[in-house]
C-alpha cells in the first residue's frame, strides 16, 4: 500500500470495527424497544438468561465490562423489576445477580430479536455466522496477546 494511503480513515481496521459496532447497535435499537432494553442491558440479560444467579464479577468477565460500568446498568434493570442484586451469603464481598420472574419471562419475548436482526442486516445468515466466528477468533487472538481487557 502506498504510504500516503496508510493513514486514510477508510483504510483503518479500527475505524471499520468502530463503525460496524455502532451500526449494529443502531440496528438493535428498534428490536429492543419492544423489550424496553438498551443494547448494553440486552447483553447483560443474554448472559443472565444463559446463567442466572451469577456474581457481578463473573458477569463483568463474560461481558468484558468493569463493575463501574455494570453497576448503573444493573440498577436500571433492577428498577424495571427484571433482576435482584444482593450480597452473597458465603462471600460478603461478592454481589449476586438473580433474575426475577419478569426477567425470566422477558426471555420468551426476546427470542425473536436474533432472527429480526439478521433480516435487518440484509446479509445471508451463513455470512453473519462467519463474520461472528471471525470476530470471536480475532478477539481470542488479541486476548492471548494481552491487547484487550
Amino acid at each position: 500500500m502506498n504510504p500516503r494511503e496508510l493513514l486514510k480513515i477508510e483504510n483503518q481496521f479500527c475505524f471499520a470495527a468502530y463503525a460496524v459496532s455502532r451500526a449494529v447497535m443502531q440496528a438493535y435499537e428498534p428490536l429492543l424497544a419492544d423489550l424496553d432494553l438498551t443494547y448494553p442491558q440486552y447483553l447483560a440479560m443474554l448472559v443472565l438468561w444463559e446463567r442466572d444467579d451469577i456474581t457481578l464479577k463473573d458477569l463483568g468477565d463474560k461481558l468484558r465490562l468493569d463493575s463501574g460500568t455494570l453497576t448503573p446498568l444493573l440498577k436500571r434493570l433492577e428498577g424495571k423489576g427484571l433482576l435482584t442484586r444482593s450480597r452473597s451469603k458465603t462471600d460478603e464481598r461478592a454481589l449476586e445477580i438473580v433474575l426475577t420472574a419478569a426477567g425470566k419471562r422477558l426471555r420468551q419475548k426476546a427470542l425473536k430479536v436474533p432472527e429480526n436482526l439478521v433480516c435487518r442486516l440484509n446479509t445471508p445468515l451463513v455470512r453473519v455466522i462467519k463474520l461472528r466466528d471471525d470476530l470471536n477468533e480475532l478477539l481470542r487472538a488479541m486476548e492471548q496477546q494481552g491487547d484487550t481487557v
